[in-house]
């Protein structure tokens, strides 16, 4: 078996790396945008009057580097060419994302927004495999900006329980119209200050439990009856993450987005493509304190040795490298699978290999960066060092994603003969 990377590949991650030294690194550089990255990151991106949301500068910035990374064909890199995309693989996708966030942070990635220049898109991936072609017209908007997309399926009671949400939708008529009526609430629907739509996912039948029965709707962000009740204040700041009720709210049969029934299949396409990707870029972030770690303890010289003489600390530096070694080659070979399945198989037959990239990379980055600041000793324990800041966001991401609980229970599913291919 040859596990070395295509020669394309490389020779991309370098192409990538001169856009980033040509175009971003200055604009990131520039009016002191450095503000965003360094010890003043928290305050510099948090509007703390304003309900803790981001500042305007902050994601005004964000968008000019996903404009100049479109207009240099890196943007789409994972959607179809029909959309202007590069059908990049889910192996690449994992390659780059791991190499973007080992170089640490920076306005080429930042993975406390899934911001980076080769954009993650699921919400594009849903609207190609489920939309209407009116909303696949959505598509382009989505990535320049004109529309925002949030997704809401977790809820306060049930978490990332989906199959007992209790949003509840009903045919209905209104105006002689008929569509749908939606009472609900979710929470963490990412992206409500500035969403245009939310793809809401609510009961339409069945019983508590049951996977069908579930609809998605793609339902107007300023439609009567929706409602941002609070913004959660959370690890990291600024927070965009809000609890959102959904009172007496209709839309027209048109908002259906995708079959009546059938809305887990819209969540596990979107859930699949991103937990793979944040898997890499949670791996990447780990080798990044990793290898912060390894350098510092060369140069540090207290009492006059240095660091790096002391086994206590070289051993858990060598265990965590030894895990982010093994665990790389597990997510590239599941990406490299996902690339030869459908969505269907990979939910069948894969969807434990990607739990548990997900958990576990999840896992070793907060012990990477623990052991970062820890290794760097007081300065590790400043904000001018981005460990806390790396440890606090997956932190959240083991908590708020699932990425512990949920994602360890799929995998017990499968290994216990009650969920995928070993189903008896």
């Amino acid at each position: 078996m040859d596990f070395s990377l295509p020669r394309e590949l490389v020779a991309y991650l370098d192409e990538l790396d001169r856009f980033i030294e040509a175009e971003i690194e200055p604009l990131e550089e520039a009016d002191d945008n450095i503000r965003f990255f360094d010890h003043r990151r928290e305050w510099a991106r948090t509007d703390f009057e304003n309900g803790g949301l981001p500042r305007h500068d902050w994601e005004v910035l964000l968008r000019k580097a996903k404009d100049r990374a479109d207009a240099a064909g890196h943007l789409r890199f994972a959607i179809p060419k029909r959309y202007g995309g590069k059908d990049g693989s889910n192996l690449w996708m994992a390659v780059i994302r791991e190499h973007f966030a080992s170089k640490g942070l920076g306005l080429h990635n930042d993975l406390q927004n899934e911001h980076s220049i080769v954009g993650n898109l699921p919400i594009v991936t849903m609207l190609d495999r489920y939309g209407r072609d009116d909303q696949k017209a959505m598509i382009d908007g989505s990535i320049t900006g004109k529309y925002r997309i949030t997704f809401g399926l977790t809820e306060p009671h049930h978490g990332s329980d989906a199959t007992h949400m209790e949003t509840r939708a009903e045919p209905a008529t209104r105006d002689n119209v008929k569509g749908w009526l939606i009472n609900g609430e979710k929470m963490w629907t990412t992206g409500m200050h500035v969403a245009t739509h939310c793809a809401l996912f609510a009961r339409t039948s069945g019983n508590d439990g049951d996977a069908r029965g579930i609809t998605c709707f793609l339902v107007p962000a300023k439609t009567d009856g929706v409602k941002v009740e609070e913004y959660l204040w959370t690890f990291n700041m600024p927070t965009d993450h809000p609890r959102v009720s959904f009172t007496d709210v209709f839309v027209p049969e048109d908002a259906l987005f995708g079959e009546v029934g059938r809305g887990l299949s819209l969540a596990q396409c979107f859930v699949h493509e991103n937990r793979i990707r944040q898997a890499a870029s949670s791996l990447g972030a780990a080798v990044f304190c990793i290898n912060e770690s390894v350098k510092y303890a060369r140069e540090r010289k207290p009492f006059g040795k240095a660091l790096a003489e002391n086994q206590a600390i070289q051993w858990p530096l060598v265990e965590l490298a030894t895990q982010a070694e093994m665990l790389r080659l597990l997510i590239r070979k599941t990406a490299w699978e996902m690339d030869q399945l459908t969505q269907a198989q990979v939910e069948h037959t894969l969807s434990d290999k990607v739990s548990m990239c997900n958990y576990w990379a999840n896992r070793l980055c907060c012990e990477a960066a623990d052991r970062a600041i820890q290794v760097h000793g007081g300065m590790g324990y400043s904000r001018h060092k981005p460990f806390e800041h790396i440890y606090r966001h997956h932190r959240r991401y083991r908590i708020t994603e699932g990425s512990e609980e949920i994602q360890m229970r799929k995998v017990a599913g499968f290994l216990f003969g009650y969920m995928g291919a070993n189903k008896r």
